[in-house]
């Protein structure tokens, strides 16, 4: 019997000729693992997660996981050496881009499958019947939330049909020029949850004085017909005590009709996915994201929407993108965003490959070249059909992108502003994120961390390292809990009830 453990029992060769495997459990400095290229022994320790090098590779050297380049080597690497950020570093980015020479054709689903939903008068469909407080200046927030925590708690017991009222409040609104970028994606942001087919009563609330004030806000509102909707002012209303209790009033009165909608079985080509991670970790792209990816297809099989995100975070991947696109208008849009981010970056003092964080790269990520190729397997393989800006309405049905940023907050309510009912949310270190109006499935990359913060997480997909399961059973759950909590099945984060905090819309632009 053979004194070496076989590679494949203690790592991941993700592609033949790939140059790293991905360790599934710490190796130990001495041990010998034995593979197709022979014998190597671990130079120092592996943790779990990380990158150990098959071969010898030179400085210089480019290195390749997933079949692709991750980054060079910045020093000389021998067999068995754990690669990280001590000898790997960026490589040039320098693709020849293809547009549409990757499309694969996704066949439409012989078994169409059912969510129960709140059917609006526009024809979308909600998975959540909320009353949203949305405000139009930060300095309106307070009066918000003390009007939204007037309904938390045994209250709501009286509205069964009901899944809360939230407060939208951020820190902008005023001190910016509305017409100026940061002022349009404000105004988007802010009409994208008015009209959010969870948010079922609406109720703006201004300070009075503010440069994006509440008839901004409301002009040409293009809100299902069915949504309650409500206006008011702090100052016209005579202060924030009263203003409180006027709010709780007209809140009340909006709760007692909305109470009376009833969930029906429809066609889970209503849907709308977000696809998202944070705190991501070396398992990310070998277990949640491609299970994600491939619930993505699933969806667009039944005729549904998916919308990847996160710019800075595919950033070296777009290449896979474009091959996708159905049209060189698609995939051009694309390459747009990522030019713009190339200049925002740089404008600020920084560069792209500035990710990834500390978080991502104790998890075993090195580069983001290394991370974005791992993200993009949210995506599934289905066709891109369209691209959008951060919070821009979404209307293409099939896999779609929005430009975000990778911070988790401000790019899941970039996708919830254009539209998504449920969001995906993919972690490997541990994410504590939810969301209000949509609810947000939390699934882990690795055992691990599911146990360890069991009460935050959804999801377990770290039997497809172990091989307890496989990428197609777990993106066939991912699926199937998608559907049972568009049907009302409440989420992790949602039992914690996070999502107050999570509003974040994106700021850009001068204050003056």
């Amino acid at each position: 019997m053979s004194e070496h453990a076989d590679l494949r029992d203690v790592a991941l060769l993700l592609r033949d000729g790939d140059d790293v495997a991905v360790a599934t459990e710490d190796l130990a400095e001495g041990r010998t693992l034995r593979h197709a290229r022979g014998v190597l022994t671990v130079a120092g320790p592996v943790p779990r997660g990380h990158k150990i090098a098959l071969r010898d590779l030179a400085a210089g050297t480019q290195i390749h996981k997933y079949g692709q380049v991750i980054g060079q080597a910045t020093a000389a690497i021998r067999a068995g050496d754990h690669v990280h950020a001590h000898n790997l570093g960026m490589d040039a980015v320098d693709h020849d881009y293809e547009f549409g020479t990757g499309l694969v054709t996704i066949t439409p689903a012989t078994q169409i499958r059912t969510f129960q939903g709140y059917v609006r008068a526009d024809g979308s469909v909600g998975t959540r019947n909320y009353v949203g407080i949305v405000t139009s200046v930060n300095c309106s927030a307070s009066t918000a939330r003390m009007i939204a925590d007037q309904f938390r708690g045994p209250i709501l017991d009286a509205y069964p049909r009901v899944d809360g009222v939230v407060a939208l409040s951020h820190d902008s609104g005023c001190g910016m020029v509305p017409a100026s970028e940061g002022g349009r994606i404000l105004r988007r942001t802010l009409r994208g949850y008015a009209t959010h087919p969870n948010i079922g009563g609406l109720l703006v609330l201004g300070l009075g004085c503010e440069m994006l004030g509440v008839q901004t806000l409301l002009a040409e509102l293009d809100a299902p017909a069915d949504t309650l909707i409500e206006r008011m002012t702090i100052q016209e209303s005579g202060g924030i005590r009263a203003t409180v209790r006027a709010g709780t009033a007209v809140v009340r009165t909006m709760l007692d009709r909305l109470d009376e909608r009833r969930r029906e079985a429809v066609p889970a080509s209503k849907l709308v996915l977000g696809l998202n991670c944070g705190g991501s970790d070396g398992y990310s792209g070998i277990t949640a994201n491609p299970a994600l990816g491939h619930a993505s297809d699933l969806l667009v099989a039944q005729g549904a929407t998916t919308v990847l995100a996160e710019t800075p975070e595919v950033f070296g991947a777009e290449h896979l993108l474009t091959r996708r696109a159905v049209s060189r208008e698609v995939g051009q849009r694309l390459l747009d965003r990522i030019a713009w981010w190339h200049k925002y970056v740089e404008a600020g003092g920084g560069t792209l490959d500035n990710n990834p964080s500390p978080g991502n790269k104790a998890g075993g990520l090195t580069t983001i070249l290394e991370k974005s190729l791992g993200a993009v397997a949210k995506g599934g393989a289905a066709p891109l059909t369209a691209v959008y800006e951060y919070a821009e309405r979404v209307t293409e049905p099939g896999f779609t992108f929005m430009d975000t940023p990778g911070y988790d907050p401000v790019s899941v309510t970039g996708l919830v502003a254009g539209g998504a009912t449920v969001v995906c949310f993919t972690t490997g270190r541990g994410s504590v994120l939810g969301g209000k109006p949509a609810p947000v499935i939390k699934i882990a990359t690795n055992s691990e961390i599911f146990q360890r913060m069991r009460e935050d997480m959804d999801l377990d997909t770290g039997g497809i390292v172990t091989g307890t399961t496989t990428i197609e059973a777990a993106g066939e759950q991912i699926f199937e809990a998608v559907l049972a909590v568009a049907s009302g099945q409440l989420t992790a984060s949602e039992d914690l009830d996070l999502g107050r905090d999570e509003f974040v819309p994106w700021q850009l632009g001068a204050v003056t």
